[in-house]
């Protein structure tokens, strides 16, 4: 059974740099053909795809947040990171880590589409807040 569970500090202030760590169990993350993603939904608001890491290391990120946002992994600690820069209030979401099934494409990033797909085991999510 694989498991994800995120970590991090829940409270960031504006400008500074989110960091989330997802550490992966029951499987590894470069296991073909997995992509390693994150997820966020802000308050009152739906899932947001931010952008995902490959079971090759291959990255892939949300055209409205990829300026700010960097995905990379330790396969040493079966772990995969997120770093989101610059954050604003608006930042403030229950942040998950999933495993997608399916190779994203540029038209679903583009389209936004990528809630379309599967991603068959999440994290439990954590709540971040940016506030001062």
């Amino acid at each position: 059974q694989v498991q994800l569970r995120e970590s991090g500090p829940g409270l960031v202030k504006p400008s500074q740099t989110l960091s989330l760590t997802c550490t992966v169990s029951g499987g590894s993350i470069t296991t073909n053909y997995y992509y390693w993603s994150w997820i966020r939904r802000p308050p009152g608001k739906g899932l947001e795809w931010m952008g995902a890491i490959a079971y090759s290391g291959s990255t892939y990120y949300s055209p409205s947040l990829k300026s700010r946002t960097s995905i990379s992994r330790d396969t040493s600690k079966n772990q995969f990171t997120l770093q989101l820069s610059s954050v604003t209030p608006e930042d403030t979401a229950v942040y998950y880590c999933a495993r997608g099934t399916t190779e994203p494409t540029a038209t679903a990033i583009d389209l936004g589409d990528m809630m379309d797909y599967e991603y068959d085991y999440w994290g439990q999510g954590t709540q971040v807040t940016v506030s001062s």
